[in-house]
């Protein structure tokens, strides 16, 4: 098969998933950090983009921050209909802890099939245990050793790269 058809292949299955409310994490998907910890949010990113990934990452500093944008509350930046997140959460943050955004976000009829996947250095096995069983995509802890956290969140972006992310189709 030669390149020009697989190209065309491609297009046509990337169209055949974008028209199913379904979108390969190509660079229209918004990846969304809630991370209080600055150091760690730009470790997040920097290596989120040495990974490959180009997408626009929009960083939230506490729980309230990121709440408000999702639930269209208050000033500031609010999340767009028909448009695909993908929210990486920290659990320990100011206002809002990450656990009590996890609920509300999976308690809500579209921003539910928003993957959330929850980026800690808490490895505590009730927090793992109540994460998931609120919905949560994933967890990771972080580890505490910069070159391992480094690698951990790089290989997050090699996963990040192949997953599907649905769309948020209402303007609720």
């Amino acid at each position: 098969m030669d390149k020009d058809k697989i190209s065309t292949n491609n297009r046509a299955l990337e169209n055949e998933n974008n028209n199913q409310g379904v979108s390969r994490m190509n660079k229209d998907v918004i990846i969304l950090v809630a991370e209080d910890d600055e150091g760690h949010a730009g470790l997040i990113k920097k290596n989120l983009v040495r990974a490959g990934i180009v997408n626009k990452i929009i960083h939230f500093r506490d729980g309230q921050e990121i709440h408000n944008f999702l639930f269209r509350k208050g000033e500031g930046p609010h999340r767009k209909a028909n448009q695909a997140y993908v929210l990486l959460l920290d659990i320990r943050m100011p206002k809002l802890n990450g656990i009590d955004v996890l609920q509300q976000v999976k308690e809500h009829p579209e921003l539910r099939k928003m993957p959330v996947m929850m980026i800690t250095t808490t490895d505590d096995p009730r927090e793992v245990e109540k994460c998931h069983e609120l919905g949560c995509s994933n967890y990771i802890t972080k580890p505490l050793e910069y070159e391992a956290f480094v690698n951990a969140i790089r290989q997050l972006g090699l996963f990040l790269s192949v997953v599907q992310i649905p769309v948020i189709n209402n303007g609720e």
